[in-house]
């Protein structure tokens, strides 16, 4: 039966269990938009700016373990959301991103917001699909979904000129493809267990692909405690992953986050065999390619990630396992520990103790604004176990990860490559996926006014996170490295920010605005914003510039240069 175009892709998007999409919206597609809104069978978000529904998407993406949707305009429209590719192709973030188009008469003569979209986006999508014939449509869409879910997961842009979407077509719905999941070999189980059992102080990293597990099957959480427990292995979430193992259990061997803490990271170069389970292994985790060194570890290296290109693309690892990191977790359990595990009980011990006194809730009060530390330990006591909480990009984030003791069942969100901007829309996609439930987003000033206007969007379909924003006056984390890398030069010229009452601009949306300005309105300040339930909630926090980072402090004097 014929059928639009417009009228296939929203089926196709149906079948792919897509029940709602993020957009900005744009002429180049407004007959899909409209197609949408007709059939009301998937819910269109309308955001404020690309980049905004292109986080919300992604975010959408990693909370389901499914490819989210994004539609944007041709031109400009796809410029503002380019920041959410490069994310999500670096997260290694499953994302779907609709591309509006000039008409295909048009091609080739630079008309009005044409762009070579195969060249513009080559670098930062798993692939681009053009859509030029009617008949192509479905399968497009299937191929999108497979690409962006499949392997190392990332984003596909799928382009669709102007006046395709009322073509008519034959073509029926192409089905979605089946998941493809490669498990264990038994000889590399073996090798596995034997790298294992002659450890004297492994060190195992968690990573992305053990979180899309988690959100596939629950039982991830508690076949990884009986692991590390059975095993006696100390277990390390890495960079912004740190839900994946709980901060208080005795197996926690330190957060792998940027920058690790001397007394942390010298305790664990002392291990002789790392296990990236599930992990990219970046250059943030990594510590700059210097654990383990790069190409060449100086330890044993044993890489479990569901993608054979990614093993071996920049470390040479003793053993590379290219399969979902439960399945691997599952055979192990399967197998058993070996009988002298208990031998490694110091080891774990060791390496818990030193986290757990970096994570102690003791910091120094500032003079030139609330010290951020004091923030977060008062929010951690509000938190629930299943809360969201999302970060944008910069130093405040570092206060999070010292501080809060993050439990499995807890969701964390971010732009893993540092992307600013992300905290709003994430916890607005939070806040729609997970109603009910508590969602906080933690921002700076400079994040804030990148991408805090999607703060309507939370406004206009009704959901409520808190949002926390760490005001220093500057952009703190250049700020710092221009400290730490050219001490004798002055730094706050090139750094410093002007910025408005962020709890009357709160206010100005029909939010809940809060202004803490003193260490002693914080209790008070983090209470009430948490006791708003039907809002959004601001807390404008007026924070220290000398408290550069949790962990690193601006000190030769009161002022800084």
């Amino acid at each position: 039966m014929s059928q639009s175009v417009a009228r296939l892709l929203v089926e196709s998007l149906e079948a792919h269990d897509v029940d709602q999409v993020y957009c900005v919206p744009g002429e180049s597609y407004i007959g899909l938009t409209s197609a949408m809104v007709e059939r009301n069978s998937i819910r269109v978000i309308v955001c404020r700016h690309e980049a905004g529904a292109g986080f919300m998407a992604a975010a959408d993406g990693r909370l389901r373990n499914r490819a989210g949707v994004a539609m944007v305009s041709r031109g400009p429209g796809l410029s503002n959301g380019i920041v959410a590719l490069h994310t999500a192709y670096h997260d290694a973030t499953p994302l779907v991103m609709l591309i509006g188009q000039v008409e295909r008469k048009d091609f080739g003569r630079m008309a009005l917001q044409e762009q070579n979209y195969s060249v513009l986006l080559g670098d930062i999508t798993k692939q681009v699909i053009e859509v030029n014939e009617p008949d192509m449509a479905s399968e497009a869409i299937a191929r999108a979904f497979h690409l962006a879910e499949s392997g190392t997961p990332g984003p596909v842009a799928v382009i669709l000129p102007e006046d395709i979407f009322d073509d008519q077509t034959d073509a029926p719905v192409d089905r979605p493809r089946p998941a493809v999941a490669a498990g264990p070999r038994a000889a590399d189980l073996e090798q596995l267990i034997d790298m294992i059992d002659r450890a004297e102080r492994p060190l195992v990293l968690v990573g992305g692909a053990l979180m899309a597990d988690a959100v596939a099957d629950p039982a991830v959480f508690k076949d990884l405690n009986t692991f590390a427990e059975t095993w006696t292995l100390p277990i390390s979430p890495t960079h912004r992953r740190p839900q994946l193992f709980d901060a208080r259990h005795p197996n926690y061997g330190g957060y792998m986050g940027i920058r690790v803490p001397p007394a942390l990271i010298d305790e664990m170069k002392r291990a002789d065999l790392m296990i990236a389970l599930g992990e990219r292994m970046t250059d943030t985790v990594s510590q700059s390619y210097s654990f383990p060194t790069a190409p060449q570890p100086q330890l044993p290296l044993a890489h479990i990630w569901p993608d054979p290109n990614e093993i071996g693309r920049v470390f040479r690892p003793d053993l590379g396992i290219p399969c979902s990191p439960h399945e691997l977790i599952k055979a192990l359990l399967k197998r058993g520990a070996p009988e002298n595990a208990k031998r490694r009980a110091d080891w774990v011990a060791g390496l818990n103790a030193i986290h757990t006194k970096l994570l102690a809730k003791e910091w120094r009060p500032t003079t030139d604004g609330v010290n951020f530390a004091a923030i977060v330990c008062e929010i951690d006591k509000h938190l629930e176990d299943d809360a969201t909480v999302t970060s944008d990009a910069g130093n405040f984030g570092s206060f999070l990860h010292r501080y809060i003791g993050f439990r499995q069942g807890q969701v964390f969100l971010s732009s893993v490559v540092g992307a600013m901007g992300s905290g709003m829309p994430m916890a607005v996609a939070a806040a729609m996926r997970r109603p009910g439930t508590q969602v906080v987003a933690f921002m700076g000033d400079g994040g804030a006014l990148m991408m805090g206007n999607e703060i309507a969007t939370a406004m206009q379909y009704g959901v409520a996170p808190i949002v926390i924003i760490s005001d220093n006056a500057m952009y703190g984390t250049i700020g710092m490295h221009s400290y730490v890398r050219y001490p004798d030069r002055p730094f706050m010229d090139g750094t410093r920010l002007t910025n408005p009452d962020f709890a009357a601009w709160a206010e100005s949306f029909g939010a809940v605005g809060i202004t803490i300005a003193d260490e002693a309105d914080v209790a008070d300040g983090i209470a009430r914003a948490f006791a708003v339930k039907t809002k959004p909630v601001v807390v404008h926090c007026k924070t220290s510039a000398q408290q550069m980072s949790a962990w690193r402090r601006y000190e030769p004097s009161a002022t800084l240069p």
